[in-house]
């Protein structure tokens, strides 16, 4: 990604050394990744001298739970016009720091809560910044995520044996709690009955009464993690027995 780039999204943080920052001297198999553009009417909310018709933007985002920190670290900005007007942008980077994804996500009444972009969804959102030596969170949505730490959404798709990020995970041993939405219960055994069948290490966390992981606060998830049960065949045959 050439610096105006990284510009546009964060116009707070020095980024002349960013190719020095992630480069690698070690050579790897040159790999074809999806690479998108931001929409053109994208503005960052990082900078420190925002706009008054930033303040219902921030005010969203500051109620979900979001702290300033937050907005800088996953680069956080919005589309006052065009095709993602009154959206909220939340780009995805792959681990060259290139452009993977982004969610757009109305701060408004608009209809339709999320209008993402025409792209395939086998990534890993925000890889840039996954820590595959530590412990991992998969849950539903980008909001969940910054909640959640070293987490992975996976935007309401299913984890497949092929999928990008599932791979990852059998390559690094990594531990991975699962932390889905209560309403796609099913979809969340399902995936931890494929990662016992990998031999993954795996833990179920219980969110309820919570919506979704994005409803708590940090410290309220941190304290559901590490109460959350190691999955093992047997657990898990018994929480099947009782979901009938």
């Amino acid at each position: 990604m050439d610096q105006q780039a990284w510009a546009k999204i964060d116009d707070t943080v020095e980024i002349a050394s960013f190719e020095d920052v992630f480069s690698t001297e070690q050579e790897i198999e040159e790999k074809v990744e999806q690479s998108i553009t931001l929409p053109g009417e994208f503005k960052s909310l990082c900078s420190n001298n925002l706009s008054l018709t930033t303040r219902p933007i921030l005010r969203f985002l500051y109620e979900r739970g979001l702290t300033k920190a937050d907005i800088i670290k996953w680069k956080i900005g919005y589309c006052p016009s065009g095709e993602y007007k009154n959206r909220i942008i939340i780009p995805s980077f792959n681990e060259d720091g290139d452009i993977s994804y982004f969610i757009a996500r109305t701060y408004g009444n608009d209809w339709m809560k999320y209008k993402n972009p025409p792209a395939h969804r086998n990534i890993v959102f925000n890889e840039l910044y996954v820590d595959y030596e530590d412990d991992l969170v998969i849950v539903e949505g980008a909001f969940d995520a910054i909640v959640a730490g070293n987490a992975v959404p996976i935007l309401g798709s299913s984890l497949r044996d092929d999928a990008k990020l599932f791979q990852k995970i059998v390559e690094h041993d990594t531990p991975v709690y699962i932390a889905l939405d209560p309403d796609v219960e099913t979809k969340a055994m399902k995936l931890i009955k494929k990662m016992l069948t990998f031999d993954i290490e795996v833990y179920k966390i219980d969110i309820t009464p919570y919506g979704d992981v994005g409803e708590m606060t940090k410290r309220e998830f941190q304290k559901r993690k590490s109460e959350a049960q190691l999955m093992t065949p047997d657990t898990f045959l018994m929480r099947a027995i009782h979901s009938i």
